[in-house]
């Protein structure tokens, strides 16, 4: 969609009194809906579906196309206890052992009990699963989960089937969409209630242009953070932006040193960056072996599920075996399925693999751990409140409590439904109470303030590297100490640069998605240091055991005015936080 013609020009500039934002020219165009839904994944199209359902006048914009976001790349599936030998009750086990005691029980009993019901609405929109024989849905098994509850879609094409029903649903029911538009900034008005917000078309009109969505309610579903660090599964578009949006917006954001490696990455090699092809969990329930280069299954021992162990748990014994064996990759051994079910199950790896010349039909695939989800995110409460009046989020830009300090496999397409539902109820209930009026935005400015230049593009790639060496898989106090002095270097430069020359990177895609990554190393990195425990994803080599006692706590950061980041603790009976716990709404 092409920049609308302009209806509502902002007011003049004026001195910056508010949250931090961007630096960015005023918006040179409006338009104004009822909520603007920030996304077009599973979480964001589903809001959006469920709000303009209930009559509201919605927007969607997205950065990339509409199915060009992560849910498209997701080759696991949806779980939820949909056998009639399973319960919610089980999966809510399953759920909070993989949480390593940080899940939110209330949030998980939430997903359960309610995430079958949305997987049949999302059949009902007009997904489309894998049937068994009899007609029923087929259910598999994946890693940390005790029961076959999980459902497919061409074998391991999942989140591209998901993401087809909801974008053709988005695209027949009318929803208004802005493509390619990079959101920059959350807009408030005069008593900081969400307002809307600012937002960059890539590739029309000029390099820095700006626009706006003007609404009382902003759902973020923006995804994930993956390409903080250099090798992920994410896409190229998954730069942290939601999450340091809502840092400079004044919410805050908890558990972001959970970020989840995937232990399976096809392995490119060590000097390969960017997005990495993701060989499913899907693949070692169906029996597949992780091996070294012997072929010994070291993970048979080291725990009672051994391949089939949480994720965490095989991340971090794969790493632990390329320590022990100065090797640069493991491996993961189906041979032993054949041609046959290679082809039909797996068609999407099998062709990543060949297109990379490696046939896992006749040799194992060579893989190593890379980032590829954030557990943590911008905190919320049950019905998807931010700690901003008027912001939302869900899906993996989100922290509801449902993930803890890992998420279980298959449960991050399932929180993303769920949940979306919920926050257009909440909307939808709001609004009809009055309780979500227009807003004027309170005057915006722009300056390039000293505490908050942008940055040159090139340190994206200096941001991955510091990430990747320092907090990674393994961190210790010296590492992330290091990557902290490292990232505080790149940001002193530039705001050094602009305090004595007034000079600063122009303003633009690069430039922006750069300094996002930034606040969000930064913030990740801080999260990091506080934790002194092994729990989770976040492995702490000079801590190495779990600490009950001083650590069942959730890390909460925020970013003040001055651009400070600030970090506190809060205890699980005080996560999700209550909407009575959150600002008043």
């Amino acid at each position: 969609m092409r920049p609308p013609v302009a209806h509502h020009r902002p007011r003049p500039a004026a001195p910056r009194t508010g949250p931090l934002r961007l630096h960015a020219p005023a918006p040179g165009w409006s338009i104004s809906a009822d909520v603007v839904v920030v996304g077009s994944g599973v979480a964001g199209l589903t809001a959006a579906l469920r709000c303009q359902a209930a009559g509201l006048t919605t927007v969607v914009v997205t950065k990339a196309r509409l199915d060009d976001g992560s849910t498209r790349w997701a080759q696991g599936g949806i779980a939820a206890a949909l056998d009639e030998g399973d319960t919610p009750e089980q999966h809510l086990d399953d759920t909070l052992v993989a949480g390593v005691g940080l899940c939110d029980e209330n949030a998980v009993r939430t997903l359960v009990t309610e995430g079958p019901g949305a997987v049949r609405r999302l059949i009902d929109t007009g997904a489309h699963f894998d049937a068994a024989e009899d007609g029923a849905l087929q259910l598999t098994r994946e890693g940390g989960h005790h029961r076959h509850r999980i459902i497919h879609a061409g074998g391991d094409a999942t989140g591209a089937e998901v993401s087809r029903a909801l974008v053709e649903a988005a695209r027949a029911r009318g929803i208004e969409t802005i493509e390619n538009a990079l959101v920059l900034d959350l807009l408030t008005d005069a008593d900081g209630h969400t307002a809307g917000v600012t937002l960059h078309v890539m590739g029309e009109g000029q390099h820095d242009g700006v626009g706006a969505v003007l609404a009382p309610a902003v759902v973020l579903a923006t995804g994930g953070m993956g390409q903080v660090f250099s090798a992920t599964t994410n896409p190229h578009v998954s730069t942290g932006d939601g999450v340091a949006l809502a840092l400079r917006a004044g919410a805050e954001v908890s558990d972001l040193e959970f970020v989840q490696f995937h232990p399976t990455v096809l392995f490119l090699g060590a000097d390969a960056e960017g997005q990495q092809p993701l060989v499913s969990e899907a693949v070692r329930g169906e029996g597949a072996h992780v091996v070294d280069a012997d072929g010994v299954r070291f993970m048979v021992g080291r725990h009672e599920l051994a391949e089939l162990a949480p994720r965490d748990i095989v991340a971090k014994g794969i790493t632990l075996r390329m320590q022990e064996q100065g090797a640069e990759n493991m491996y993961l051994d189906a041979r032993h399925f054949g041609a046959d079910m290679w082809e039909h199950r797996f068609p999407t790896i099998l062709a990543a693999c060949r297109a990379h010349g490696i046939d896992p039909v006749t040799e194992p695939i060579p893989i190593a751990p890379a980032a590829h989800y954030a557990s943590g995110g911008v905190r919320t409460d049950l019905h998807g409140r931010t700690t901003v009046p008027g912001l939302y989020a869900c899906g993996e830009v989100a922290c509801t409590g449902v993930h803890g300090a890992n998420r279980l496999a298959s449960n991050s397409l399932l929180e993303g439904l769920v949940y979306a539902e919920r926050i257009a109820a909440d909307i939808t209930a709001r609004h009809a109470a009055g309780g979500l009026p227009a807003r004027v935005p309170a005057p915006v400015a722009h300056p390039q303030t000293p505490e908050h230049p942008l940055l040159e593009p090139q340190a994206r790639f200096a941001i991955q590297s510091v990430m990747s060496q320092g907090a990674g898989v393994l961190r210790s106090a010296d590492s992330l100490a290091e990557a902290a002095a490292r990232l505080d270097r790149i940001h002193a430069e530039a705001t050094e640069a602009l305090a004595e020359n007034g000079k600063t990177a122009e303003p633009g895609v690069d430039t922006w998605e750069a300094t996002n990554l930034l606040c969000v190393a930064r913030a990740l990195v801080a999260a990091a240091r506080r934790r002194e425990e092994t729990r989770g994803c976040h492995w702490r080599e000079d801590h190495a055991d779990r600490d009950d006692t001083d650590w069942r706590r959730h890390i909460v950061v925020r970013l003040d005015p001055d651009g400070t980041l600030a970090t506190h603790t809060t205890s699980t009976a005080d996560f999700p936080p209550t909407a009575t716990t959150l600002q008043e709404q």
